[in-house]
């Protein structure tokens, strides 16, 4: 096995040189530098990884932070996927590695033991829920300076690192798109208030229906969970209710395809007997029975773009200040609401 020894006397260097190449410290000589190069291409030696992350003082992993629940697929969802596929562009590029971190809601929030033990150098956080434990557990990373940054999440009052979706402006548009067809008994299917997009499309939902000059009703409101199975069970809530709805919106798409599911069961046709409009343009919008309307999430350059300002501040391409951007949705007309 050939040794930084080896490639030392092969160019007529010090070890330690053969190291400051290696690891990118330090000042060099450029024709130093290139002498080591060749020789290491020569001898085709393959340094320690974990002796240059010592080095480095960094592990080379961006690591992505998760919520860990038992019996659910996460990367089968059309969320997960699209943000993990970006993140993984932007760290390949980077010439990094992805680490996969599972947290359940029911640990303890610490994430600064995964950076003191150099398991990473930057993450990203996903699912994040507005809880006192998670917000304390991400102040405590902003305090100690430790690069991260949130995805498709944010929090009232904080300043954090997020790169997030116009969900406001998206649920308005989708809503604003019924009432121009005339729908105006319009039900929405929502997920957990514990997230911030959560809010975010009630927000838009409401503010369609005040400019449209409708009451808010808390009845043709219903909580989900982003699956399809609660979508598939809010079919018989809204069917009780046929006479007083004659549209839905749903948060996510899953969730609205489980409702025409549920429906249909009923007897009730989307696109005729109702209208249904999805969140998210997932895979699985065109290419459900009836094809759904939806409101486009750009959630691969979200993943990518988070990634990307993450690598630049580690490798210190880019100064380590806040930044925090907001991307714009786009409403996909499609058969779902009789169009």
């Amino acid at each position: 096995m050939v040794t930084r020894k080896d490639v030392a006397l092969a160019a007529g260097v010090s070890e330690a040189t053969v190291s400051r190449v290696l690891n990118g410290v330090g000042p060099m000589r450029e024709d130093t530098k290139q002498r080591v190069l060749q020789v290491v291409n020569e001898l085709n030696y393959h340094p320690n990884a974990i002796a240059q992350s010592f080095a480095r003082r960094r592990s080379g992993n961006l690591g992505v932070i998760l919520p860990y629940v038992p019996k659910v697929h996460l990367f089968s969802t059309h969320y997960f996927a699209e943000i993990l596929s970006g993140i993984g562009e932007a760290v390949q590029q980077k010439g990094y590695d992805l680490l996969l971190l599972f947290r359940s809601s029911e640990q303890a929030q610490d994430y600064t033991s995964l950076y003191h033990s150099q398991k990473v150098d930057a993450c990203i956080i996903l699912g994040s829920s507005d809880s006192a434990n998670s917000e304390k557990a991400l102040e405590q990373l902003w305090e100690q300076k430790l690069p991260f940054c949130l995805v498709n999440q944010h929090f009232a009052n904080q300043s954090f690192n997020e790169i997030d979706a116009d969900h406001v402006k998206g649920s308005y548009d989708a809503m604003k798109h019924l009432l121009n067809k005339g729908y105006k008994r319009i039900a929405f299917l929502n997920g957990s208030l514990q997230y911030s997009n959560s809010r975010d499309r009630l927000e838009g939902y409401q503010l369609a229906l005040k400019e449209e000059g409708l009451e808010f009703d808390e009845a043709r409101v219903f909580l989900g969970n982003y699956s399809r199975t609660s979508g598939i069970q809010a079919a018989q809530l809204i069917y009780e209710q046929k006479d007083n709805i004659d549209a839905v919106f749903a948060a996510n798409d899953r969730m609205a395809i489980g409702l025409m599911q549920g429906l249909r069961e009923l007897g009730v046709r989307a696109g005729e007997d109702i209208a249904i409009v999805g969140y998210d343009d997932s895979d699985a919008a065109h290419l459900s029975d009836m094809p759904l309307t939806t409101v486009h999430v750009p959630f691969y350059e979200m993943g990518k773009i988070a990634a990307e300002k993450l690598l630049k501040q580690v490798l210190g391409e880019q100064e380590k200040t806040l930044f925090q951007q907001k991307l714009a949705t786009k409403l996909v007309v499609r058969k779902s609401c009789g169009s």
